[in-house]
């Protein structure tokens, strides 16, 4: 928690909160939530811990949302998104398992390189949402949603389970890593206006700051999406 809480204030970026219709407040009688490695930055900057898909997290801080919004859209923000389902896919067939899942041509990108994708069904219906990474470490990265930890995790493990009982070289690990998400779509020249779209699938250089061969604090940090 130390070295997030440090790459967190070398940065100099802003910690936001989640949007409050995404979560409900604490209450001595709901069940015991999970806490991200920033759990107590948020406390001591202020932040009104509120909980969402069992875990504690911002839904403010001393900012008003209208600010926090300003600031984001005019500057960046970093947001604690330890929450978030993180798995690696290993082995030589891991791009199979994958593409057997999702839509997107997983097989063509390159190092450290993301995409935003979808799991389907077999029916081709829309299950979660999900970014992919195929990093430089011999293993795809994989980020999905918290709400959906359990379905997303049984579908990806039915898969691995399919697949070793063919022969195939695949496995699975769930991570247990803070994650810190960067934003705003324009981080990297200065800022967008609202409502700005984009053409083509959002694509990303991903990378872990400080690790050999990657952006370290103060240069372009952590996940950023284009």
């Amino acid at each position: 928690m130390q070295r997030a809480v440090s790459v967190v204030a070398r940065l100099g970026f802003r910690l936001q909160a989640f949007p409050p219709a995404l979560c409900r407040p604490l209450s001595c009688a709901q069940e015991v939530l999970r806490r991200t490695p920033l759990y107590d930055f948020h406390l001591a900057h202020g932040g009104k811990m509120v909980a969402f898909a069992g875990w504690s997290l911002p839904v403010q801080y001393r900012d008003s949302h209208t600010d926090s919004h300003l600031h984001t859209r005019q500057h960046c923000s970093l947001f604690d998104v330890s929450h978030m389902l993180q798995t690696k896919i290993l082995g030589s067939d891991r791009v199979k398992l994958m593409e057997s899942l999702v839509v997107g041509d997983i097989a063509e990108l390159r190092p450290n390189q993301g995409t935003l994708s979808l799991f389907t069904n077999e029916a081709g219906g829309i299950l979660d949402d999900l970014i992919v990474t195929n990093t430089s470490e011999g293993h795809l990265y994989v980020v999905s949603n918290a709400g959906c930890w359990e379905k997303d995790l049984a579908l990806m493990q039915d898969k691995v389970r399919e697949l070793q009982n063919q022969g195939r070289d695949v496995g699975l690990e769930v991570l247990d890593n803070a994650l810190l998400a960067l934003q705003d779509l324009g981080a990297g020249s200065g800022g967008s206006s609202p409502g700005n779209s984009y053409s083509e699938k959002p694509r990303g250089e991903a990378g872990r700051a400080g690790s050999q061969g990657q952006p370290a604090p103060g240069g372009r940090p952590l996940p950023v999406w284009e």
